[in-house]
């Protein structure tokens, strides 16, 4: 019922929504390579005293507190631009078209992987954030005063976390490519459209 009542108030492009491209896939690629610059810039950190010969030889001026602060500014950066992620990604699913029947690589159907990927969205999104509040915490209180300043335990759950990425991004492509929710630029080029021309 949701659904209609958007599509009546809006008025919907070629690809199903009120405006040309969809949003959410751009800002997933913005949480995806902020939350990995982050935790790769804490692990350089967390190693630098055996990074520090490399970057000699290479004349770059480096700092183990230059790495944390790129590392904590990155996770901050994710933790805010992943809620405009999950809020696009759900204001997109509601438009999305859900009269497919086939099955994804995965051998779920289209309503399920909508469904994993919401939940996991908010999960992800939770996680995101527990992280930062975690970070923020050894940044300013618990570890201020050591030379590491980011825990091997959250480092970790950094790492832990790029398979979790890993698996909701492959459910999102999933929705796009196999499902066809709302048109990609490839999916209009497999049926022998011009994207410049239909999505404007």
């Amino acid at each position: 019922m949701m659904p209609l009542l958007l599509e009546l108030s809006l008025n919907l492009g070629a690809n199903g929504l009120p405006y040309g491209m969809p949003l959410h896939p751009t800002l997933v690629h913005l949480t995806l390579g902020l939350f990995i610059i982050a935790v790769i810039f804490d692990i350089a950190g967390n190693l630098f005293p055996l990074e520090r010969p490399l970057f000699k030889v290479f004349a770059i001026p480096a700092i183990r507190a230059g790495f944390y602060d790129v590392g904590w500014y990155n996770l901050l950066a994710t933790a805010i631009i992943t809620v405009f992620t999950v809020a696009a990604g759900f204001f997109e699913i509601m438009l999305a078209d859900r009269s497919s029947n086939q099955l994804s690589a995965w051998g779920l159907s289209l309503n399920t992987t909508m469904l994993l990927h919401g939940l996991g969205g908010i999960l992800l999104l939770g996680a995101i954030v527990g992280m930062t509040v975690w970070r923020g915490f050894q940044r300013y209180r618990w570890r201020r005063e050591r030379p590491r300043q980011a825990q091997w335990s959250y480092l970790l759950v950094g790492v832990i976390m790029f398979g979790l990425l890993f698996a909701q991004g492959t459910l999102g492509a999933q929705l796009g490519d196999e499902f066809g929710v709302h048109n990609t630029a490839a999916g209009l080029l497999r049926q022998g459209q011009n994207p410049g021309e239909v999505l404007k």
